[in-house]
This record gives C-alpha cells, sequence and structure tokens, in this order.
C-alpha cells in the first residue's frame, strides 16, 4: 500500500494521552540514492527517520532536531536531522567489510545524541545509550529514565519505507486519579504491543488505529507533510572555507590546482571555487567584520 509522507496527530478523548503516525516513503528514498547503504544500515537509517519526526512533534520549537548516533562498530555514524516543519534528511558512515544486522552488531557501545537547537532560545542535549535490542527499545529506555513525560515509540523500516508509532502520556487533564493514568498508560501500550511490524508496514493510519483502539474514543488530526529537503548552499560551503582562514584556504587552492570542491555529504552536491571566487568571500568577510565594529 503507498503512503504519501506525512506524520498524523491522534488524541485519546477519555484519557491524557497523544500519539503520532508517522509515514515516509519519497523522502526516505531521496536520502537513501544519495548512498549505496547496505540493507542493515537502509533499515536503520529509516528507522532513525522516523524517530526524529515523531520526536520532532513532542516539542514546540522552532528550529533543528538533530540525532546524531556513533559508535565502534560497523556503523560508525547516523545522523538525521528533522526541521520543526518537517524537512528531513540523513547519512550514515560504515565499514561494509564487518557489517551485522542487530542494532548490537551494527552500532556496539553506541550512544545517541539527540539534540534541539531552536532559532530563538537555548540548545538543548540529551543522551541515549543504544544498548538495547532496538532503536525503539533505546528510545523508551530513554524516557523511562528521564524526567519528561512517559514515552512509547514503535519503528519500522525495511529500505523502501519507513514507519513509527508514537504515545506519549499527557499532563493530568482527563484523568486525576494516578493509579487510574497508569493503568489506562499501560492499557494502551499493550495493544500497541499487538501491533506486528508487518502490520504497522502496510497498514494506512486509520487502519492501524481501529485495529488496535476500536474500543477508545479517538480524534484524528489532519496530517502533515514530510519532505526530504539538504540545507547545504554555496553559501554555506563558502562560509565553511572562510572559516579556515584566507592563508590557509589559498594554500588548499593551490593544492588542488587551482579549484576548491566542497561536496555536501548528505545529499552530494558539489559547489566549486576558484581563486576570484575565493577572494571574492574574504573580502566580503572582512568588510562585514568591519561593519559590525
Amino acid at each position: 500500500m503507498a503512503f504519501q509522507d506525512t506524520t498524523q496527530r491522534f488524541l485519546f478523548e477519555n484519557a491524557d494521552v497523544r500519539g503520532e503516525l508517522v509515514a515516509l516513503e519519497s523522502s526516505y528514498r531521496e536520502v537513501l540514492a544519495k548512498h549505496d547503504y547496505p540493507e542493515p544500515v537502509r533499515e536503520l537509517l529509516g528507522e532513525l527517520l522516523a524517530a526524529a519526526v515523531l520526536l520532532s512533534t513532542t516539542i514546540k520549537f522552532d528550529g533543528l532536531l538533530i540525532l546524531q548516533a556513533s559508535s565502534t562498530g560497523p556503523v560508525s555514524t547516523l545522523m538525521v536531522e528533522c526541521t520543526s516543519d518537517q524537512a528531513v534528511r540523513g547519512i550514515a558512515r560504515y565499514d561494509a567489510s564487518r557489517m551485522g544486522t542487530a542494532l548490537n552488531e551494527l552500532m556496539p557501545d553506541g550512544i545517541l545524541a539527540i539534540t534541539v537547537d531552536p532559532q530563538e532560545g537555548q540548545r538543548y542535549q540529551g543522551i541515549v545509550a543504544l544498548d538495547g535490542a532496538t532503536l525503539a527499545d533505546c528510545l523508551n529506555g530513554y524516557f523511562e529514565n528521564s524526567e519528561q513525560l512517559p514515552t512509547r515509540f514503535r519503528l519500522q523500516a525495511d529500505g523502501r519505507a519507513a514507519r513509527g508509532l508514537l504515545l506519549q502520556a499527557l499532563p493530568a487533564d482527563r484523568q486525576r486519579d494516578q493509579e487510574q493514568r497508569q493503568a489506562t498508560w499501560e492499557h494502551l501500550n499493550i495493544l500497541a504491543d499487538t501491533l506486528t511490524g508487518e502490520e504497522l508496514q502496510s497498514l494506512d493510519n486509520q487502519t492501524v488505529l481501529r485495529r488496535l483502539y476500536h474500543e477508545e474514543d479517538l480524534r484524528l488530526f489532519e496530517p502533515r507533510q514530510v519532505r526530504f529537503e539538504c540545507s547545504c548552499s554555496v553559501e554555506r560551503s563558502g562560509n565553511a572555507l572562510v572559516s579556515l582562514g584566507r592563508e590557509d584556504a589559498l594554500v588548499l587552492l593551490e593544492e588542488h590546482n587551482g579549484e576548491i570542491e566542497v561536496d555536501c555529504q548528505f545529499c552530494n552536491t558539489r559547489y566549486l571555487f576558484d581563486r576570484e571566487r575565493l577572494v571574492e568571500l574574504f573580502d566580503a568577510a572582512q568588510e562585514h567584520a568591519r561593519s559590525l565594529h
């Protein structure tokens, strides 16, 4: 079954619990199309993309959410970015000669940094140990051990489509009794655990919710679009060269026969800078610095 790239919120009318369902196809395929990843990396990167979108819906912010996992294993780096309006990009670094399949084989002793970088306000980062059987297990453990609202993830990706389901407890409103709230939370999660990976991957949102929660009073909100979008640009690439300093950049230019290539790791776009363009960049940066004094 084909899905549009969307994330869709749902709310339990008689409980303090919200949910989110994400479906990624074209955006996921665009991320994968930039690199020839092995199947286990494709799947893990898809799960991380779905997780990033789900996490972005739990936070009120205007900016960027970054998930960056690192390990000493075959997959040394996974990095996914999701903006507050659900534009995603992602990349992986791996050693194909020692590939595994399970998370603990791909990223042994791994950690996942969750960074919220708002356009205004303070940057926040949390660290997740990748010590669970799956990425979803690791994220579930992080929220269980933190002081944040109880949150549970279910993630699935097969190299073609990525799907995710999130349940999150809300502050007490409809249910004030703590025991009742806890019982409801556990009940809704037990039902969610009956959903198979195949069902999550193949069923549309309405069917998933009907399959799990046909006895619950649910409100399903309008879906929001998710898209692949890379934030690289000639300006950002130029700024990276300016950060080297004029002298070092000119030396680099000579070493590369009069033309520097700056490649975006996320989308493989290549930006070229010759001596004339490089001098223009440094002159403009110098003029800007003077204007600030």
